[in-house]
């Protein structure tokens, strides 16, 4: 089923609601986007750009989004060197697994079906990782059960901050003044972060008229953010947090709620 007519807010990153934004106006949705999370360079910067300076030093290289992809190898391919041969990449999901293509890494260890790291921490090659030593791009404060599970198998981890989440510098007032007026059928959120900032930005009107509308969601982790929140409405769960999943989610609820059903 088409998304004709369909509402739908995306709450991306800049960097990364193009695609989508594109992919659901072909769909003949009417989609709007409101950036609930700004990345931004860590505070550290330094501390990231010498991790990569010691990129032979690791048996394993773990890219944890395609944002720490885009700007870890960003830093990388400026130094104009070859990648270590020894050096395995991993990443967690098929995002992450596109942009290492961009760069030329084309057989990254990535999980299949679901896209986080306790997918990832069960793939064979990560079981055996005593007395290897992995390096781990991500966003600052990230979650630590990715390195804390690979040290309990016997691996040196080091993380390198690749990035910092912010809370959005967007005009809510748009977004309100375009809510009120033409109404949305529903969000699209796909981190912890997102929804809380939204919620946050909303302000109370906003979050009254968020807790009535329905959210499209990647993962259980945000639902459960939303319950916390008091978001009690309808709640769609993609299969993950990839373009393909969330149309696909989008498409199945659209024909689930359509007038004639």
């Amino acid at each position: 089923m088409r998304l004709d007519g369909l509402r739908v807010l995306v709450t991306r990153p800049a960097e990364q609601a193009p695609a989508l934004l594109a992919r659901l106006t072909e769909e003949g949705a009417h989609p709007l986007h409101f950036a609930a999370i700004e990345i931004l360079d860590p505070h550290n910067r330094q501390a990231l750009l010498d991790a990569i300076g010691r990129l032979a030093d690791f048996h394993w290289v773990i890219f944890v989004s395609p944002n720490a992809v885009h700007r870890a190898m960003a830093l990388w391919r400026a130094r104009e060197e070859t990648w270590p041969a020894h050096v395995r990449i991993a990443c967690i999901g098929r995002g992450s697994a596109r942009e290492l293509q961009r760069f030329g890494i084309q057989d990254a260890l990535a999980p299949t079906g679901r896209f986080d790291s306790e997918s990832l921490l069960l793939l064979p090659p990560l079981q055996a990782v005593d007395g290897q030593k992995i390096l781990i791009f991500r966003g600052e404060g990230g979650r630590e059960l990715l390195g804390d599970t690979l040290e309990t198998r016997g691996a040196q981890v080091t993380y390198a901050d690749c990035y910092r989440r912010a809370a959005p510098t967007a005009d809510v007032a748009a977004l309100l003044r375009t809510w009120a007026r033409t109404g949305v059928d529903i969000v699209v959120v796909t981190s912890v972060e997102a929804l809380r900032n939204l919620y946050e930005a909303l302000g109370q009107v906003g979050q009254r008229w968020l807790a009535r509308t329905p959210l499209l969601l990647s993962s259980e982790r945000i639902r459960a953010a939303a319950a916390d929140l008091g978001l009690e409405g309808a709640t769609v769960l993609a299969a993950n947090a990839t373009d393909d999943a969330l149309l696909e989610a989008l498409r199945t609820w659209r024909a689930q709620t359509a007038p004639d059903n």
